[in-house]
């Protein structure tokens, strides 16, 4: 071996050492650095045909471990999921107070049936009276406020959507950046170490957005895919694209996350596989969670609606009002007068509640068409009925009052309500929009709508990915019958997506195909029936219309006014003509009020929850139970899933992090091997000192 080759040798080792300790000091200087990964100069010896030559530095490496970091990951990205699910989640359930304290919402609704018995035991006793008034529309205004606040809630998290998909963007094209520099470098063999560890902390911020899978490239770098396989980065950095929905109510329906894949720019809605992180969490709770919370606590306050609506049609005000005015019932006089059974008396009283005149109606022969003109032909110069934007009136002549009592033998019934309660004629509680879909029509039954009228119907899987936009239009025919038919068309409908069908009752609900997942909203209505204005959505509560009816209620104006109108008396018509018909002192009907929370109500499917028959004060205590259940489980799950996510950190840092201890002997090795390279230099240097001596 010539000198030659010992001094190169030697001096390769020396750049080895050399390299290997500004590797160690390196490591050494970011061992307080968050993120950073511990560096590893591999060695490898070198060789000239076939004889040994030194050594070189074959690369400069993270020491990664593949399968701890897709972990980290993994555990990063569901504790992103769960804290964001339980941080908007506890926000609900604050909003309904603690169901043990006297001013929790829940306590409010046992307040108002207290107040109620309390006017029970004093009739004519106004304060009594105010009270319960003042409670019954506390409670609607707290469920009003309580249903925005959810909303609030919503347009929060959709907001932090839009927040987070830049914060990808941004991400991503930082990420994609390194993936070229790391590129580069990998051609030329030069230390890329500082690139990868920059991009290593990039793709944890990813991680806390979206569950992601990570794979290296050949060429250096990583590509970066969801769990469905939409790439993200790799080829190219996508683009997610999301537009915000502003103000959000229950009927909003929000538009999808995209993603623009690289390199030939194919859009994918980012919800197909999505598992885990951030994003994820916010689609859950805005998508799911709190629409279930605000349709469940609409179906309550609705139930409630009507239970004391059906206490107070029941009874009447001593003395009776002069007039008695129906809610917006969303169907002709005609289509609702069908399919009533037993008989009810319209009744016109003096001023002291005695009987001027009953008109008694056999609900079940009555001629529809005619009614109106029959019942004001009966009425005479007593009073009037009146049909007017889907309302049905009748009114007193001045000086006299009305009542509606059922016959006691017979009494009228139309899907388990009588004729005064099904049009809503002495309602205790109003709404701006239909709040009962319990429509009693039926197949024959004429809908209103006009031929070519259209809805839009827009369907998504479970995990909110749209799967079709569908728009129907109303066929000719003008029958329930014929509706169905157009909406559970396979080619112009929704069948392949799932069936419409009319309950029993009038309802008409949507069940999905068996396996579909498909859910329902309504993009765009704009059928309006005829003559109650009432769109199609709004009378058979299509897509967000239930969840929205918690804002519609409020106590009658006319009572809120005046406390006397409040119908606390029990009706009785069968003393005929001149026979006293209400008594002041009757408390009869305060006590049907007070009772009305007992009362079994047919409770409709809503939030997930299946719906039957119960009572309201159980509905209101599941309901309870329930938001505090599902607060307490997103808790559990943050607090398992930081847990765990801490846990498969401090796994990876034991691995990636710098040691010193280690280090240092690290630094030590590198050292003395420096030193024996370059006492070899040294000696090589000494014999050619010697041979150049000899040849002088």
């Amino acid at each position: 071996m010539s000198l030659n080759s010992i001094m190169n040798i030697a001096t390769s080792g020396m750049n080895a050492a050399q390299t290997q300790l500004r590797v160690v000091s390196d490591n050494v200087s970011n061992v307080n650095t968050p993120g950073y990964v511990r560096k590893i100069a591999d060695q490898q010896s070198w060789a000239s045909q076939g004889v040994g030559a030194g050594v070189e530095i074959a690369r400069i490496r993270l020491a990664t471990d593949r399968f701890l970091q897709a972990a980290s990951l993994n555990a990063s990205a569901d504790a992103g999921r769960q804290t964001v699910r339980y941080e908007l989640y506890d926000r609900i359930q604050s909003m309904f107070g603690d169901p043990g304290s006297n001013s929790g919402f829940f306590s409010q609704i046992d307040s108002v049936f207290a107040a109620f018995a309390a006017s029970a035991e004093n009739a004519t006793s106004g304060p009594a009276r105010q009270d319960a008034i003042w409670k019954t529309q506390a409670l609607f205004d707290e469920a009003a406020r309580i249903n925005s606040q959810i909303q609030s809630v919503r347009e929060d998290a959709d907001a932090r959507i839009k927040s987070a998909v830049e914060t990808a963007n941004s991400l991503l094209e930082q990420i994609e950046k390194l993936n070229v520099e790391i590129a580069k470098a990998t051609v030329i063999n030069a230390d890329s170490s500082g690139a990868q560890t920059a991009q290593a902390a990039l793709i944890d911020q990813l991680s806390g957005l979206m569950d992601v899978r990570i794979t290296g490239r050949a060429v250096g770098g990583v590509e970066i895919r969801t769990g469905a396989g939409i790439l993200l980065a790799g080829q190219g950095a996508a683009k997610l694209d999301y537009v915000r929905a502003g103000a959000v109510s229950a009927e909003t329906v929000f538009n999808e996350v995209m993603v623009i894949e690289p390199p030939a720019g194919k859009a994918r809605s980012l919800a197909e596989g999505l598992g885990s992180g951030e994003i994820k969490g916010l689609l859950e709770l805005r998508d799911g969670e709190a629409p279930a919370t605000a349709e469940r606590l609409a179906e309550l306050m609705s139930r409630l609606a009507d239970e004391l609506n059906r206490a107070h049609n029941a009874s009447s005000a001593a003395p009776p009002p002069n007039s008695l005015t129906g809610r917006n019932i969303g169907q002709s006089l005609e289509t609702a007068l069908q399919g009533f059974t037993g008989r009810t008396s319209i009744v016109i009283t003096n001023d002291q509640g005695v009987a001027l005149q009953k008109i008694d109606l056999d609900l079940a022969t009555l001629n529809p068409a005619t009614f109106l003109a029959d019942l004001n032909a009966q009425l005479g110069a007593n009073g009037s009925a009146s049909f007017v934007d889907g309302r049905l009136k009748i009114e007193g002549a001045p000086g006299t009052g009305v009542v509606v009592v059922d016959d006691p033998a017979a009494p009228s019934n139309k899907g388990g309500r009588g004729f005064s309660h099904f049009f809503g004629l002495n309602d205790l509680i109003t709404s701006a929009q239909p709040a009962i879909y319990e429509t009693g029509m039926t197949g024959a039954s004429q809908h209103g709508f006009t031929p070519g009228e259209t809805i839009t119907f827009r369907f998504s899987d479970a995990a909110g990915a749209k799967l079709r936009d569908i728009e129907v239009a109303v066929p000719p025919g003008g029958d329930m019958t014929s509706l169905l038919a157009a909406l559970n068309d396979p080619m112009t409908g929704a069948g392949r997506m799932g069936t419409f069908s009319l309950s029993s009752t009038g309802e008409m609900t949507f069940t999905p195909r068996p396996g579909s997942g498909a859910n329902l909203s309504v993009l765009q209505d704009r059928t309006t029936q005829v003559p109650s204005n009432v769109s199609m959505s709004e009378l058979f509560g299509l897509g967000g219309a239930r969840a929205s009816r918690a804002d519609a209620f409020s106590v009658r104006a006319d009572v809120a006014r005046d406390p006397s109108l409040m119908a606390f008396a029990k009706a009785d018509a069968t003393g005929g003509v001149g026979a006293a018909v209400v008594s002041k002192n009757d408390a009869r009907g305060a006590r049907l009020l007070a009772s009305a929370g007992e009362n079994a109500a047919a409770f409709s499917a809503a939030g997930g929850a299946a719906g039957g028959s119960m009572s309201l004060a159980r509905y209101a205590s599941e309901l309870s139970g329930e938001i505090g259940s599902r607060a307490a489980m997103a808790k559990n799950n943050a607090v398992s899933a930081t847990a765990l996510a801490k846990e498969a950190t401090a796994r990876r840092v034991s691995v990636e992090g710098v040691n010193l201890d280690e280090e240092l002997v690290l630094m030590t090795t590198y050292q003395q091997a420096f030193n024996a390279s370059a006492r070899m230099v040294q000696a090589a240097k000494d014999m050619y000192d010697i041979l150049l001596g000899m040849v002088r």
